[in-house]
């Protein structure tokens, strides 16, 4: 396909409409097209077509976006609204937007080759249905559904009932979980009261607020649970265009839970045609080498979804030189996963 900036010949996604290198080397061309796949995609499902800044305006700070909405605006997440000067949630720590469901271990979870976890017992997969990125390649995207719906509501009592004597796990994905936290952490706590032995863990885009993701990772980390995040880019502008969002205190999280500890912390990503190649993954892996160089790494093979859908799967050739550029990186524990879909 063409890119609309350039004009030449590249690997693009159709419906964003810009290449990697024009998002690096001319953002300010690059940037009105970003605007317009991003506003497109989430009218579908009713939701802020941008992070809100009115001034003046209530401001949350449950993630790094920091919405400020004026009268009647939503948040980004679509969870949090101005109602009449006051900040109104549709979610509290007593409940959320969530599916949840069994899963027999050793379970398709990115982190479970670096998990002890007993085959034969159950993982309590817990699905968010909100997400405070907007990735236009994303894989899990009917979470979407869930948040313009706005239901089911599970309470956390509902929850702490699908705890039985077989399931070693909970794992918190979604979406993502970062827009219902104050839930995560309120279940994880009273969860591991009823089953000490009992593993949380999480799998995030990592822009939470600090303060509480450290309290989330406390529990995770004194259960033996793994904090997996997804490292999709390195360079802002990527982040920018492609999940929408700012990808810094993703880093910054990171970097600060490696320091509590480094040993339950998994980093993935997903390998996108056109757009994440070896030297992407190289600048995340020099990251990840720089803080432990035995935090795992998994680099995942993209299929098309969403509104990547015209992007073929990773290639093996592209595959393969991604992984020898995080193992020349430093990094000790490189993964491949999803070869299946290899090319």
């Amino acid at each position: 396909m063409v890119c609309k900036v350039c004009q030449k010949e590249k690997l693009v996604s159709e419906f964003l409409g810009v290449c990697k290198d024009c998002i690096l080397k001319n953002w300010k061309k690059a940037k009105d097209f970003v605007e317009i796949a991003h506003s497109k995609s989430r009218k579908e499902f009713s939701l802020p077509e941008k992070i809100p800044k009115t001034k003046g305006g209530i401001k949350c700070n449950l993630c790094a976006n920091e919405c400020q909405m004026g009268e009647g605006e939503f948040g980004f997440c679509g969870l949090r609204k101005n109602k009449k000067g006051k900040l109104f949630s549709f979610v509290s720590k007593e409940k959320a937007i969530l599916e949840y469901y069994y899963d027999l271990l050793p379970t398709n979870c990115v982190a479970a080759p670096w998990c002890n976890a007993k085959e034969g017992d159950l993982n309590l997969a817990v699905f968010l249905g909100s997400c405070n990125f907007n990735c236009l390649f994303c894989q899990n995207w009917h979470f979407k559904c869930l948040t313009k719906r706005r239901r089911p509501i599970v309470s956390v009592e509902e929850l702490l009932k699908a705890i039985n004597e077989r399931v070693h796990c909970v794992c918190f994905f979604g979406g993502d979980p970062g827009p219902q936290l104050p839930f995560v952490i309120e279940f994880s706590k009273r969860a591991r009261k009823i089953k000490p032995d009992l593993r949380i863990c999480l799998e995030t885009n990592g822009i939470e607020n600090t303060k509480l993701l450290k309290e989330l990772a406390k529990i995770c980390f004194e259960s033996n649970g793994i904090i997996k995040f997804d490292l999709k880019f390195f360079e802002e502008k990527l982040s920018l265009a492609i999940s929408g969002v700012s990808n810094k205190r993703t880093f910054e999280n990171f970097e600060i839970l490696a320091k509590i500890d480094s040993k339950k912390l998994v980093a993935a990503t997903l390998l996108i045609p056109g757009y994440v190649d070896e030297t992407e993954v190289s600048k995340i892996a020099k990251f990840i080498a720089f803080l432990d160089k035995e935090i795992p790494y998994a680099l995942l093979a993209f299929y098309a979804c969403f509104k990547f859908s015209n992007l073929p799967t990773t290639s093996w050739q592209k595959a393969k030189a991604c992984f020898e550029a995080a193992k020349n990186a430093g990094l000790k524990r490189v993964r491949l996963g999803n070869v299946h879909l290899l090319r």
